[in-house]
Protein backbone atom coordinates (compact mmCIF):
# COMPACT_ATOMS: atom_id res chain seq x y z
CA UNK A 1 0.00 0.00 0.00
CA UNK A 2 2.20 3.38 -1.66
CA UNK A 3 1.02 6.02 0.66
CA UNK A 4 1.35 8.74 -1.52
CA UNK A 5 -0.27 6.81 -4.03
CA UNK A 6 -3.63 7.27 -2.52
CA UNK A 7 -7.06 6.71 -4.21
CA UNK A 8 -10.50 7.05 -2.15
CA UNK A 9 -11.80 4.72 -5.31
CA UNK A 10 -9.85 1.76 -4.08
CA UNK A 11 -11.50 2.57 -0.48
CA UNK A 12 -15.22 1.62 0.38
CA UNK A 13 -17.39 2.21 3.85
CA UNK A 14 -16.92 -0.17 6.07
CA UNK A 15 -18.97 0.47 8.68
CA UNK A 16 -18.30 2.34 12.19
CA UNK A 17 -18.78 2.59 15.94
CA UNK A 18 -18.72 5.34 18.18
CA UNK A 19 -15.43 6.71 18.29
CA UNK A 20 -14.14 5.84 14.69
CA UNK A 21 -15.41 5.12 10.90
CA UNK A 22 -13.70 2.07 9.00
CA UNK A 23 -13.15 1.86 5.27
CA UNK A 24 -11.88 -1.21 3.65
CA UNK A 25 -9.65 -1.93 0.55
CA UNK A 26 -11.09 -2.79 -2.46
CA UNK A 27 -8.89 -5.71 -3.27
CA UNK A 28 -6.25 -6.28 -0.92
CA UNK A 29 -6.95 -7.26 2.52
CA UNK A 30 -6.59 -4.18 4.39
CA UNK A 31 -8.55 -1.63 6.57
CA UNK A 32 -8.23 2.04 7.69
CA UNK A 33 -9.81 3.36 10.76
CA UNK A 34 -10.01 7.19 10.83
CA UNK A 35 -11.04 8.53 13.91
CA UNK A 36 -14.44 10.60 14.41
CA UNK A 37 -15.73 14.53 15.68
CA UNK A 38 -18.59 15.54 17.23
CA UNK A 39 -19.83 17.20 13.95
CA UNK A 40 -20.31 20.57 15.68
CA UNK A 41 -16.00 19.93 15.99
CA UNK A 42 -15.91 19.61 12.29
CA UNK A 43 -14.73 23.25 11.58
CA UNK A 44 -12.59 23.56 14.46
CA UNK A 45 -10.94 20.15 15.36
CA UNK A 46 -10.82 19.29 18.91
CA UNK A 47 -7.02 17.82 18.75
CA UNK A 48 -4.13 18.63 16.71
CA UNK A 49 -2.77 16.13 14.22
CA UNK A 50 0.46 15.47 16.94
CA UNK A 51 -2.97 14.19 19.77
CA UNK A 52 -4.58 12.50 17.28
CA UNK A 53 -1.12 10.57 16.54
CA UNK A 54 -0.81 10.15 19.87
CA UNK A 55 -4.08 8.61 20.42
CA UNK A 56 -3.87 5.99 17.73
CA UNK A 57 -0.52 5.02 19.08
CA UNK A 58 -1.93 4.75 22.22
CA UNK A 59 -5.05 1.94 20.94
CA UNK A 60 -1.92 0.15 19.05
CA UNK A 61 0.02 -0.05 22.04
CA UNK A 62 -2.58 -0.65 24.71
CA UNK A 63 -3.33 -3.67 22.30
CA UNK A 64 0.00 -5.34 21.75
CA UNK A 65 1.49 -4.50 25.07
CA UNK A 66 -1.36 -4.90 27.49
CA UNK A 67 -4.37 -6.52 25.82
CA UNK A 68 -2.28 -9.09 24.01
CA UNK A 69 -0.03 -10.37 26.92
CA UNK A 70 -3.37 -10.79 28.59
CA UNK A 71 -5.35 -12.61 25.69
CA UNK A 72 -3.23 -14.30 24.33
CA UNK A 73 -0.18 -12.99 21.00
CA UNK A 74 -2.31 -15.55 18.73
CA UNK A 75 -5.88 -13.62 18.53
CA UNK A 76 -5.01 -10.18 18.48
CA UNK A 77 -3.96 -7.75 15.11
CA UNK A 78 -2.64 -4.33 16.54
CA UNK A 79 -2.03 -2.85 13.57
CA UNK A 80 0.28 0.71 12.82
CA UNK A 81 -0.72 4.22 12.81
CA UNK A 82 -0.26 5.25 9.14
CA UNK A 83 -0.14 9.30 8.33
CA UNK A 84 -2.31 9.72 4.76
CA UNK A 85 -2.28 12.24 2.28
CA UNK A 86 -4.75 14.77 3.62
CA UNK A 87 -6.10 15.07 0.11
CA UNK A 88 -7.12 11.43 -0.01
CA UNK A 89 -8.65 11.61 3.33
CA UNK A 90 -11.10 14.96 2.33
CA UNK A 91 -11.60 13.00 -0.93
CA UNK A 92 -12.77 9.62 1.04
CA UNK A 93 -14.72 11.60 3.30
CA UNK A 94 -17.38 12.93 0.87
CA UNK A 95 -17.72 9.26 -0.67
CA UNK A 96 -18.25 7.26 1.92
CA UNK A 97 -20.97 10.03 3.61
CA UNK A 98 -24.05 8.63 1.72
CA UNK A 99 -23.38 5.30 3.12
CA UNK A 100 -23.37 6.38 6.56
CA UNK A 101 -26.35 5.36 8.93
CA UNK A 102 -27.89 8.53 9.28
CA UNK A 103 -27.97 8.24 13.39
CA UNK A 104 -24.40 7.77 13.16
CA UNK A 105 -23.89 11.25 11.15
CA UNK A 106 -24.10 13.02 14.84
CA UNK A 107 -19.96 12.62 14.19
CA UNK A 108 -18.01 13.76 11.16
CA UNK A 109 -14.63 12.05 9.74
CA UNK A 110 -11.25 13.21 10.96
CA UNK A 111 -10.91 14.92 7.57
CA UNK A 112 -7.61 17.59 9.64
CA UNK A 113 -4.90 15.32 11.12
CA UNK A 114 -4.27 12.65 8.49
CA UNK A 115 -3.94 9.56 10.86
CA UNK A 116 -5.14 6.57 10.59
CA UNK A 117 -5.02 2.65 11.84
CA UNK A 118 -4.27 0.38 9.43
CA UNK A 119 -5.46 -3.59 10.15
CA UNK A 120 -5.97 -6.30 8.10
CA UNK A 121 -9.49 -6.91 6.90
CA UNK A 122 -10.53 -9.91 9.23
CA UNK A 123 -13.77 -10.14 7.33
CA UNK A 124 -11.79 -10.89 3.91
CA UNK A 125 -8.77 -13.72 5.91
CA UNK A 126 -5.67 -13.84 3.78
CA UNK A 127 -5.90 -17.84 4.53
CA UNK A 128 -8.80 -17.30 2.06
CA UNK A 129 -7.84 -18.70 -2.21
CA UNK A 130 -10.12 -16.35 -4.04
CA UNK A 131 -10.56 -19.13 -6.61
CA UNK A 132 -12.51 -20.92 -3.74
CA UNK A 133 -16.08 -20.38 -2.07
CA UNK A 134 -15.54 -17.56 -0.63
CA UNK A 135 -14.85 -17.44 3.86
CA UNK A 136 -17.95 -16.76 6.13
CA UNK A 137 -16.59 -14.61 8.93
CA UNK A 138 -19.11 -14.14 11.92
CA UNK A 139 -18.54 -10.89 14.23
CA UNK A 140 -19.70 -11.85 18.11
CA UNK A 141 -19.45 -8.95 20.55
CA UNK A 142 -19.99 -11.46 23.63
CA UNK A 143 -20.37 -8.93 26.74
CA UNK A 144 -19.74 -9.58 30.33
CA UNK A 145 -19.74 -13.16 31.07
CA UNK A 146 -20.13 -13.51 34.84
CA UNK A 147 -22.25 -12.18 37.50
CA UNK A 148 -20.47 -9.69 40.16
CA UNK A 149 -19.78 -11.34 43.66
CA UNK A 150 -18.53 -8.06 45.19
CA UNK A 151 -19.51 -7.09 48.80
CA UNK A 152 -19.67 -3.90 47.72
CA UNK A 153 -22.80 -4.66 45.31
CA UNK A 154 -25.70 -2.47 46.85
CA UNK A 155 -28.53 -4.29 44.96
CA UNK A 156 -28.77 -8.03 45.47
CA UNK A 157 -30.69 -8.32 42.05
CA UNK A 158 -27.15 -7.91 40.09
CA UNK A 159 -25.68 -10.88 41.56
CA UNK A 160 -28.95 -12.76 39.84
CA UNK A 161 -29.23 -11.02 36.38
CA UNK A 162 -26.58 -10.35 34.16
CA UNK A 163 -25.77 -6.56 33.09
CA UNK A 164 -26.48 -7.45 29.05
CA UNK A 165 -30.12 -9.13 30.36
CA UNK A 166 -30.72 -6.08 32.83
CA UNK A 167 -29.57 -3.58 29.95
CA UNK A 168 -31.62 -5.32 27.17
CA UNK A 169 -34.87 -3.90 29.14
CA UNK A 170 -33.27 -0.41 29.58
CA UNK A 171 -32.78 -0.01 25.94
CA UNK A 172 -36.02 -1.07 24.95
CA UNK A 173 -37.78 1.54 27.47
CA UNK A 174 -35.68 4.05 26.17
CA UNK A 175 -36.41 2.83 22.55
CA UNK A 176 -33.23 2.45 21.33
CA UNK A 177 -34.48 -1.39 20.17
CA UNK A 178 -37.90 -2.30 19.62
CA UNK A 179 -37.64 -5.68 20.86
CA UNK A 180 -35.08 -7.21 23.20
CA UNK A 181 -32.22 -9.74 22.71
CA UNK A 182 -32.75 -12.95 24.58
CA UNK A 183 -29.22 -14.26 24.64
CA UNK A 184 -27.29 -14.29 27.70
CA UNK A 185 -23.47 -13.97 27.85
CA UNK A 186 -23.71 -16.60 30.51
CA UNK A 187 -24.36 -19.21 28.39
CA UNK A 188 -22.00 -18.16 26.02
CA UNK A 189 -19.54 -18.50 28.12
CA UNK A 190 -20.58 -21.67 29.92
CA UNK A 191 -18.68 -23.35 27.90
CA UNK A 192 -21.63 -26.19 27.80
CA UNK A 193 -22.19 -27.05 23.92
CA UNK A 194 -26.25 -26.81 24.84
CA UNK A 195 -25.99 -23.43 26.27
CA UNK A 196 -23.97 -22.16 24.13
CA UNK A 197 -25.75 -23.21 20.86
CA UNK A 198 -28.67 -21.44 22.71
CA UNK A 199 -27.36 -18.42 23.09
CA UNK A 200 -26.09 -17.99 19.44
CA UNK A 201 -29.28 -19.22 18.48
CA UNK A 202 -30.82 -15.65 20.10
CA UNK A 203 -28.08 -14.21 18.67
CA UNK A 204 -29.34 -14.80 15.17
CA UNK A 205 -32.98 -14.07 16.05
CA UNK A 206 -32.17 -10.52 18.06
CA UNK A 207 -28.57 -9.81 16.60
CA UNK A 208 -28.71 -5.51 17.53
CA UNK A 209 -25.45 -5.10 17.63
CA UNK A 210 -23.73 -8.01 19.22
CA UNK A 211 -23.95 -10.16 15.74
CA UNK A 212 -22.91 -10.04 12.05
CA UNK A 213 -21.93 -12.04 9.85
CA UNK A 214 -19.87 -11.84 6.28
CA UNK A 215 -19.34 -13.52 3.38
CA UNK A 216 -16.14 -12.72 1.13
CA UNK A 217 -15.88 -9.44 2.82
CA UNK A 218 -19.31 -8.14 2.33
CA UNK A 219 -21.78 -8.39 5.34
CA UNK A 220 -24.68 -10.47 4.60
CA UNK A 221 -26.87 -10.45 8.06
CA UNK A 222 -27.07 -7.82 11.08
CA UNK A 223 -29.35 -5.32 12.43
CA UNK A 224 -29.53 -1.93 12.00
CA UNK A 225 -30.00 0.22 15.14
CA UNK A 226 -33.30 2.81 14.48
CA UNK A 227 -34.54 0.67 11.65
CA UNK A 228 -37.75 -0.96 10.83
CA UNK A 229 -36.31 -3.37 8.51
CA UNK A 230 -36.79 -7.02 9.21
CA UNK A 231 -34.40 -9.67 9.89
CA UNK A 232 -34.16 -11.95 6.19
CA UNK A 233 -33.72 -15.49 7.58
CA UNK A 234 -34.33 -16.73 4.21
CA UNK A 235 -32.26 -14.23 2.46
CA UNK A 236 -29.55 -15.54 5.20
CA UNK A 237 -30.46 -19.37 4.45
CA UNK A 238 -29.41 -18.94 0.69
CA UNK A 239 -26.53 -17.30 1.16
CA UNK A 240 -25.53 -20.43 4.19
CA UNK A 241 -26.84 -23.67 2.38
CA UNK A 242 -23.88 -23.95 0.33
CA UNK A 243 -21.61 -24.74 3.03
CA UNK A 244 -23.69 -26.97 4.19
CA UNK A 245 -24.26 -29.31 1.13
CA UNK A 246 -23.37 -32.93 3.14
CA UNK A 247 -24.73 -34.74 5.59
CA UNK A 248 -27.47 -36.99 6.76
CA UNK A 249 -30.15 -34.36 7.53
CA UNK A 250 -31.07 -33.95 4.40
CA UNK A 251 -34.02 -34.80 1.81
CA UNK A 252 -33.05 -35.85 -1.74
CA UNK A 253 -30.08 -33.30 -0.93
CA UNK A 254 -32.68 -30.43 -0.31
CA UNK A 255 -31.33 -29.05 2.77
CA UNK A 256 -34.17 -28.01 5.70
CA UNK A 257 -33.55 -24.55 6.80
CA UNK A 258 -33.66 -25.87 10.46
CA UNK A 259 -30.42 -27.97 9.37
CA UNK A 260 -28.48 -25.30 7.40
CA UNK A 261 -28.98 -23.07 11.06
CA UNK A 262 -28.27 -26.42 13.49
CA UNK A 263 -25.01 -26.90 11.17
CA UNK A 264 -23.42 -23.15 11.01
CA UNK A 265 -24.16 -23.28 14.76
CA UNK A 266 -22.47 -26.10 15.72
CA UNK A 267 -19.65 -25.44 13.64
CA UNK A 268 -19.55 -21.90 15.22
CA UNK A 269 -19.57 -23.28 18.76
CA UNK A 270 -16.49 -25.82 17.93
CA UNK A 271 -14.58 -23.06 16.51
CA UNK A 272 -15.31 -21.42 19.64
CA UNK A 273 -14.30 -24.50 22.07
CA UNK A 274 -11.25 -24.75 20.01
CA UNK A 275 -8.08 -24.05 21.08
CA UNK A 276 -5.84 -21.35 19.04
CA UNK A 277 -2.58 -23.29 19.79
CA UNK A 278 -0.86 -22.64 22.85
CA UNK A 279 -1.84 -22.80 26.33
CA UNK A 280 -2.47 -26.60 28.26
CA UNK A 281 -6.14 -27.25 27.02
CA UNK A 282 -7.25 -28.12 29.90
CA UNK A 283 -11.10 -27.57 31.20
CA UNK A 284 -11.19 -24.96 33.52
CA UNK A 285 -14.46 -25.31 35.37
CA UNK A 286 -16.39 -22.36 37.00
CA UNK A 287 -14.62 -21.88 40.31
CA UNK A 288 -17.55 -19.53 41.50
CA UNK A 289 -20.18 -22.06 41.65
CA UNK A 290 -22.97 -23.23 39.57
CA UNK A 291 -25.17 -20.63 40.63
CA UNK A 292 -22.61 -17.90 39.48
CA UNK A 293 -22.60 -19.40 36.01
CA UNK A 294 -26.45 -19.10 35.35
CA UNK A 295 -28.75 -16.32 35.18
CA UNK A 296 -32.17 -15.91 36.04
CA UNK A 297 -32.55 -13.96 33.21
CA UNK A 298 -31.70 -16.77 30.63
CA UNK A 299 -34.45 -18.65 29.27
CA UNK A 300 -31.83 -21.72 29.32
CA UNK A 301 -33.85 -24.37 31.27
CA UNK A 302 -31.07 -25.88 33.29
CA UNK A 303 -32.77 -29.50 33.72
CA UNK A 304 -32.16 -29.96 29.60
CA UNK A 305 -28.29 -30.20 30.29
CA UNK A 306 -27.98 -33.70 30.59
CA UNK A 307 -23.99 -34.32 30.03
CA UNK A 308 -21.34 -32.05 28.72
CA UNK A 309 -19.44 -29.99 31.59
CA UNK A 310 -19.89 -26.40 32.63
CA UNK A 311 -16.61 -24.80 32.10
CA UNK A 312 -14.22 -23.78 29.09
CA UNK A 313 -11.18 -25.13 27.91
CA UNK A 314 -8.52 -22.95 29.24
CA UNK A 315 -6.81 -22.31 25.77
CA UNK A 316 -9.85 -20.81 24.15
CA UNK A 317 -11.00 -17.06 23.31
CA UNK A 318 -13.85 -17.52 25.47
CA UNK A 319 -11.49 -18.08 28.37
CA UNK A 320 -9.30 -15.67 27.80
CA UNK A 321 -11.82 -12.84 27.42
CA UNK A 322 -13.46 -14.07 30.60
CA UNK A 323 -10.22 -14.24 32.72
CA UNK A 324 -9.37 -10.59 31.84
CA UNK A 325 -13.15 -9.54 32.22
CA UNK A 326 -12.45 -10.53 36.09
CA UNK A 327 -10.10 -8.11 36.78
CA UNK A 328 -13.06 -6.02 37.73
CA UNK A 329 -13.15 -7.32 40.86
CA UNK A 330 -15.15 -4.81 42.78
CA UNK A 331 -17.69 -3.69 40.29
CA UNK A 332 -18.10 -0.42 39.31
CA UNK A 333 -19.67 0.47 42.84
CA UNK A 334 -16.77 -0.71 44.59
CA UNK A 335 -14.32 1.17 42.31
CA UNK A 336 -15.90 4.82 41.78
CA UNK A 337 -14.81 5.49 45.53
CA UNK A 338 -11.23 4.05 44.50
CA UNK A 339 -11.56 6.51 40.97
CA UNK A 340 -12.40 9.58 43.72
CA UNK A 341 -9.43 9.16 45.48
CA UNK A 342 -7.03 9.30 42.35
CA UNK A 343 -9.01 11.80 41.03
CA UNK A 344 -8.67 14.12 44.30
CA UNK A 345 -4.92 13.35 44.45
CA UNK A 346 -4.62 14.62 40.72
CA UNK A 347 -6.48 17.61 41.66
CA UNK A 348 -3.58 18.34 44.26
CA UNK A 349 -0.78 17.10 42.26
CA UNK A 350 -1.96 17.61 38.43
CA UNK A 351 1.79 16.51 37.16
CA UNK A 352 1.37 13.17 39.11
CA UNK A 353 -1.22 12.15 36.02
CA UNK A 354 1.83 10.96 33.68
CA UNK A 355 3.62 9.34 36.69
CA UNK A 356 0.50 7.05 36.92
CA UNK A 357 0.38 6.84 33.66
CA UNK A 358 -3.62 7.73 33.54
CA UNK A 359 -3.48 8.38 29.70
CA UNK A 360 -0.70 6.08 28.98
CA UNK A 361 2.06 5.14 27.63
CA UNK A 362 0.74 1.28 27.50
CA UNK A 363 4.00 -0.33 27.64
CA UNK A 364 5.59 -2.61 30.84
CA UNK A 365 5.27 -0.30 33.30
CA UNK A 366 1.61 -0.06 32.82
CA UNK A 367 1.41 -3.92 32.93
CA UNK A 368 3.37 -4.01 35.98
CA UNK A 369 0.90 -1.30 37.95
CA UNK A 370 -1.64 -3.27 36.64
CA UNK A 371 -0.13 -7.13 37.92
CA UNK A 372 1.62 -5.93 41.24
CA UNK A 373 -1.66 -4.26 42.58
CA UNK A 374 -2.29 -5.49 46.58
CA UNK A 375 -4.75 -8.14 47.65
CA UNK A 376 -5.87 -5.30 49.95
CA UNK A 377 -6.61 -1.80 50.34
CA UNK A 378 -3.65 0.21 51.98
CA UNK A 379 -5.64 3.46 51.51
CA UNK A 380 -2.80 4.39 49.14
CA UNK A 381 -3.01 6.40 45.30
CA UNK A 382 -1.29 3.53 44.17
CA UNK A 383 -3.33 0.89 44.95
CA UNK A 384 -6.23 2.64 43.86
CA UNK A 385 -4.55 3.71 40.55
CA UNK A 386 -4.03 -0.55 39.79
CA UNK A 387 -7.26 -1.26 40.60
CA UNK A 388 -8.64 1.66 38.04
CA UNK A 389 -6.35 0.18 35.41
CA UNK A 390 -7.26 -3.08 36.10
CA UNK A 391 -11.24 -2.03 35.80
CA UNK A 392 -10.18 -0.37 32.32
CA UNK A 393 -8.56 -3.40 30.49
CA UNK A 394 -11.70 -5.22 31.99
CA UNK A 395 -14.10 -2.80 30.49
CA UNK A 396 -11.80 -3.42 26.77
CA UNK A 397 -12.61 -7.45 27.71
CA UNK A 398 -16.16 -6.78 28.13
CA UNK A 399 -16.69 -4.65 25.22
CA UNK A 400 -14.65 -6.49 22.74
CA UNK A 401 -15.87 -8.18 19.55
CA UNK A 402 -15.08 -11.91 18.37
CA UNK A 403 -14.19 -12.43 14.88
CA UNK A 404 -14.50 -16.38 13.46
CA UNK A 405 -13.13 -16.95 10.04
CA UNK A 406 -14.64 -20.40 7.87
CA UNK A 407 -12.98 -21.11 5.13
CA UNK A 408 -14.53 -24.29 3.47
CA UNK A 409 -11.91 -27.05 2.68
CA UNK A 410 -12.39 -28.73 -0.61
CA UNK A 411 -12.68 -32.40 -1.33
CA UNK A 412 -9.10 -31.65 -3.23
CA UNK A 413 -7.65 -29.99 -0.01
CA UNK A 414 -8.71 -32.81 2.58
CA UNK A 415 -6.54 -35.12 0.97
CA UNK A 416 -3.32 -32.83 0.71
CA UNK A 417 -0.99 -33.86 3.10
CA UNK A 418 0.44 -30.33 3.07
CA UNK A 419 -2.63 -28.88 5.16
CA UNK A 420 -3.03 -31.61 7.46
CA UNK A 421 -1.40 -29.11 9.70
CA UNK A 422 -4.07 -26.86 9.52
CA UNK A 423 -7.14 -26.69 12.09
CA UNK A 424 -10.03 -28.42 10.58
CA UNK A 425 -13.42 -28.01 12.46
CA UNK A 426 -16.00 -31.15 11.66
CA UNK A 427 -19.68 -31.08 12.74
CA UNK A 428 -20.28 -34.25 14.36
CA UNK A 429 -24.09 -34.46 13.53
CA UNK A 430 -23.48 -35.22 10.04
CA UNK A 431 -22.34 -38.42 8.53
CA UNK A 432 -20.71 -36.40 5.49
CA UNK A 433 -20.11 -33.04 7.62
CA UNK A 434 -18.39 -29.98 6.25
CA UNK A 435 -14.89 -28.84 6.81
CA UNK A 436 -13.55 -25.85 7.55
CA UNK A 437 -10.16 -24.23 8.10
CA UNK A 438 -10.84 -21.59 10.10
CA UNK A 439 -9.08 -18.42 12.77
CA UNK A 440 -10.45 -16.22 15.77
CA UNK A 441 -9.44 -13.49 16.51
CA UNK A 442 -10.31 -10.31 18.74
CA UNK A 443 -10.63 -6.74 17.78
CA UNK A 444 -12.07 -3.92 19.48
CA UNK A 445 -9.52 -3.14 22.00
CA UNK A 446 -8.91 0.54 22.71
CA UNK A 447 -8.24 1.60 26.40
CA UNK A 448 -11.38 2.95 27.90
CA UNK A 449 -10.68 6.88 28.91
CA UNK A 450 -9.94 7.35 33.37
CA UNK A 451 -12.80 9.51 33.01
CA UNK A 452 -15.77 7.72 31.64
CA UNK A 453 -15.90 5.56 35.41
CA UNK A 454 -18.51 8.46 36.50
CA UNK A 455 -20.58 7.75 33.67
CA UNK A 456 -20.62 4.01 33.63
CA UNK A 457 -21.44 4.27 37.73
CA UNK A 458 -24.81 6.89 36.45
CA UNK A 459 -25.77 4.10 33.53
CA UNK A 460 -25.38 0.99 35.71
CA UNK A 461 -27.74 2.78 38.43
CA UNK A 462 -29.98 3.24 35.99
CA UNK A 463 -29.80 -0.06 33.86
CA UNK A 464 -30.41 -1.70 37.63
CA UNK A 465 -33.33 0.74 39.02
CA UNK A 466 -35.28 0.42 35.50
CA UNK A 467 -35.04 -3.47 35.93
CA UNK A 468 -36.25 -3.47 39.48
CA UNK A 469 -39.16 -0.61 38.84
CA UNK A 470 -40.10 -2.93 35.79
CA UNK A 471 -40.25 -6.39 37.49
CA UNK A 472 -37.91 -7.23 34.57
CA UNK A 473 -41.29 -6.72 32.26
CA UNK A 474 -41.31 -4.99 29.05
CA UNK A 475 -42.97 -1.36 28.69
CA UNK A 476 -46.10 -1.85 26.69
CA UNK A 477 -45.80 -1.23 23.00
CA UNK A 478 -42.72 -3.22 22.70
CA UNK A 479 -42.68 -6.12 20.36
CA UNK A 480 -42.41 -9.40 21.80
CA UNK A 481 -38.78 -10.87 22.12
CA UNK A 482 -38.98 -13.49 19.49
CA UNK A 483 -39.52 -12.27 15.88
CA UNK A 484 -40.77 -15.63 14.98
CA UNK A 485 -38.09 -16.43 12.92
CA UNK A 486 -37.66 -19.81 14.01
CA UNK A 487 -40.68 -21.60 14.52
CA UNK A 488 -41.84 -23.33 18.01
CA UNK A 489 -41.14 -26.70 17.16
CA UNK A 490 -37.45 -25.47 15.60
CA UNK A 491 -37.05 -24.21 18.80
CA UNK A 492 -37.75 -27.24 21.06
CA UNK A 493 -35.31 -29.00 18.68
CA UNK A 494 -31.93 -27.19 20.45
CA UNK A 495 -32.32 -30.04 23.35
CA UNK A 496 -31.89 -32.84 20.86
CA UNK A 497 -28.93 -31.80 18.91
CA UNK A 498 -25.86 -32.94 21.25
CA UNK A 499 -24.91 -37.06 21.29
CA UNK A 500 -22.06 -38.21 22.54
CA UNK A 501 -19.03 -38.30 20.08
Amino acid sequence: MELDKMDENDWKYHGEGNKSLVVSHVQISRVLRLLKYPAEDSENPPQTAEQAFRQIQNIVDFSSNVMSSLLGEKFIHSGEVVKLPLEFVRQLSIKVQHQRPAWRCDKVMDIYSGCALCLPNLTCPALHQPTHTPPLCIEIKPKCGFLPSSKHVSKDIKTKVCRFCMHQHYKVANGKWKSRSLYCPLDLFSGNRQRMHFAIRHLIEEPQNNFKIFKGGQCIYSSKEGSDDSLDLNSLLHHLRPYFMYGNNRINSHMTGKAVLNDFIQVLVNALLSGGGGGDGGLVTDRRGEGRSFCEASLFNKERIRHGSQGLPSDTVLFRILQTQMLDTLDIEGLHPLYRRVEQHLQDFPKERTHHQIDGPYNEAFMEKLQKCPTDDDGSVEYAVAKVHQYRVAMTAKDCSIMVALVPSTEEEEDDEGLSSQRRLRDFLSSRPPAFSYSVSILDLDPKPFDSIPRQLRLDQRIVSCYLRTGGALPKGSLPPLPGIFTAAEREDCTLLFHPV
